[in-house]
C-alpha cells in the first residue's frame, strides 16, 4: 500500500474511530499515534519512490483541518453545557415570583384586587374587561369606554357588579371593544406567580408553569416583578 493511501485510512479512522488499542489507552486513534505512524511512513519509504511532497502537504492540511473540527466541536460542547447551567440558575430564580404575562386568565386574591392591562391596536369605542369566575359566570364588567391605540391598564377591586365582595381564586377576564364598527376581542396582559420552571433539553426554550395550572414560554413574559 502506498504511503498516501495509508495516510488517508488514518485520516478515515480519526473521522470515523474505531476501538483500537493504543498507548494512551484512549481507544480510539489519537493525534499523536497518527503523526507517530506518519514520521515511521515517511522513515521506512521506498527511496526510489518516495512520497510526493504535495501529496505530504496535502496530508497534513487535512489532518489539521480535521483537528479544528474536533476542537470546535468541544468548543460548542462547552458553551452548551455553560448556557445550561445558566438556564438552570435563571430558573431558580423565577420561582415564586409574579410575572406579565398575556393570558385570559389569573388567580386572584380578591382581598387585594387585581391590575392588568389590555392592548388596543387602534383606537377603539366601548371597550370592556368581563371578569367570570371558574363556572363562566359573569361577575363582573370593568368600563374602559373609548380607548387610543396602545395598551390601557384597568383594576378590578375583588367584587362583583353589586359591589359585594366574592371569593378568591381563579377568573377569566374577556376584554374587546368597537374598532371601526366592530366587535373586536383584545389581547389581556395578566399576573401571574411562577409555580416552577421546566428548563428545555438541547437549548430550547425555558417553559414557566404558572399557578392556575398554566404555562407559558419566558420570551412571552412582559414584565418580571418580586
Amino acid at each position: 500500500m502506498a504511503v498516501e493511501d495509508v495516510s488517508s485510512s488514518l485520516i478515515s479512522s480519526l473521522q470515523n474511530p474505531t476501538p483500537t488499542t493504543t498507548n494512551s489507552g484512549t481507544g480510539a486513534l489519537g493525534k499523536d499515534a497518527f503523526l507517530q505512524l506518519l514520521v515511521t511512513q515517511m522513515k521506512n519509504q521506498n527511496p526510489l519512490d518516495p512520497q510526493d511532497n504535495t501529496a505530504f502537504v496535502a496530508q497534513l492540511a487535512q489532518f489539521s483541518s480535521l483537528e479544528s473540527m474536533q476542537n470546535l466541536t468541544a468548543s460548542v460542547d462547552s458553551i452548551a453545557s455553560s448556557y445550561t447551567s445558566s438556564q438552570a440558575l435563571q430558573a431558580s430564580s423565577l420561582v415564586g415570583r409574579s410575572v406579565v404575562v398575556e393570558t385570559g386568565s389569573a388567580v386572584v386574591d380578591t382581598t387585594k384586587g387585581m391590575t392588568g392591562s389590555v392592548v388596543v391596536p387602534s383606537s377603539a369605542t366601548g371597550t370592556t374587561v368581563k371578569i367570570y369566575d371558574s363556572s363562566k359566570t359573569l361577575v363582573d364588567t370593568v368600563d374602559l369606554g373609548t380607548q387610543a391605540a396602545g395598551t390601557t391598564s384597568f383594576t378590578w377591586d375583588g367584587t362583583d357588579s353589586a359591589g359585594a365582595p366574592v371569593a378568591s381564586g381563579t377568573y377569566s377576564f374577556v376584554a374587546s371593544g368597537s374598532i371601526d364598527g366592530k366587535g373586536t376581542s383584545l389581547a389581556t396582559y395578566l399576573p401571574a406567580t411562577v409555580n416552577s420552571v421546566t428548563t428545555a433539553a438541547a437549548g430550547g426554550e425555558m417553559t414557566l408553569n404558572l399557578a392556575g395550572g398554566t404555562s407559558i414560554g419566558l420570551s412571552k413574559v412582559q414584565t418580571i416583578g418580586i
